[in-house]
Parts: C-alpha cells; structure tokens; sequence
C-alpha cells in the first residue's frame, strides 16, 4: 500500500505559524481565529488590500522551515512505515517558490530524517502522482487526472468541516480511518 501525505497544515502547523507572524507583524489589523477559518487559501478570507502582506508572510525566507509539526504526525508517518506501508510526503510548491522548496527539505530532514527527504514528492499536481490514498487537508485535490488512482483522506481542518461524502482523519484517529484498521505497532 502507497499512502501520500500533505505537508502544510497536515504534517506542518502552517496555520498556527501565519497567525503568529501576522500577529507578529501587523499587530493593528483584525486577524481570523484558526477555528474561525472558512476558505482553505488564507488569503480569500482578509480583505482584499491585504493580500500582499499575506503572501508576504509564505514567501518569507524561515517560514516552511520553523513551522512547527502538528502533534501525532510524524509519530504517525514512522509508525506507518513500521507496518510496510510506502508512505511519500507529498506537498505543492508555491509559484513563488525560491524559499519553500528548500525549506521544505530542510523541515523533513529536522523532523522526521534525512533518509525521509528521498519520501519528498513536490508536486503543483497531485492527481498525477501514483498510490493508494493521499491525505490532504485541502478540501477538493484537483489537476490533469479526472480520476486520480488514489483516494482521498481529508484531514480535519476548520476550513474543510463543511466537506461530506470523504473519510476524515487526524493523527489520533488515523489507525481507524485507513482500510483494514492497519496493525498496531509495539512500543
């Protein structure tokens, strides 16, 4: 079994870490509360005239590299390739990606690995990438495959609680979700 896994906001806490810097750098403007989040792009939900300052935040050098890593994830990933399942990180790029590529790289060699970084798959399209199940926060994964060969696993998020008809999976519950409960692993 192939299992993809997203990056931001699955296995990175890229919401936290914009909010933060927001927070950090424009301390006298209205910020959305993580849990008040509607729109998977930041940037549809503050207003217009602010846009640049959100992309500002993503195109930052530092940012892909100290966002922090959502509890359970990486757990989750070691115990998965514990079980003999093939499981690939799987992120798109920015279009402005000078510094998220790199940083990227330098994330998952800090968290989980340098052998993990030959696991990274960066790709603007996904649904052209080959396995079994791609988990993803993002609510609908679109791209030149109509029908890509993986099934999407929708990981909880603010934004994304609206989507139905999906299996969905946080890093407690992820056993349960993928098929056949997946063996326990000892501690």
């Amino acid at each position: 079994m192939r299992v993809l896994v997203d990056m931001d906001g699955v296995l990175t806490d890229f919401e936290s870490g914009f909010l933060d810097r927001w927070r950090e750098l424009y301390a006298d403007r209205i910020f959305i509360p993580i849990e008040q989040r509607t729109t998977f792009y930041i940037a549809d939900q503050y207003p217009q005239e602010w846009k640049e300052s959100v992309y500002d935040i993503f195109e930052a050098p530092g940012f892909y590299r100290s966002l922090r890593p959502i509890p359970g994830g990486v757990e989750a990933l070691r115990a998965m390739q514990a079980t003999g399942i093939e499981v690939f990180v799987c992120s798109s790029p920015l279009t402005e990606y000078k510094n998220c590529v790199l940083e990227k790289y330098e994330w998952i060699d800090e968290h989980l690995g340098k052998d993990w970084t030959k696991n990274l798959i960066l790709a603007k399209d996904k649904t052209v990438i080959k396995a079994d199940f791609l988990i993803d926060d993002r609510p609908q994964v679109k791209g030149a495959e109509e029908h890509p060969s993986w099934q999407h696993i929708l990981y909880d998020a603010p934004y994304n609680r609206g989507v139905i008809g999906k299996k969905r999976l946080d890093w407690e519950n992820w056993r349960a979700v993928l098929p056949n409960g997946l063996p326990s692993i000892r501690q």
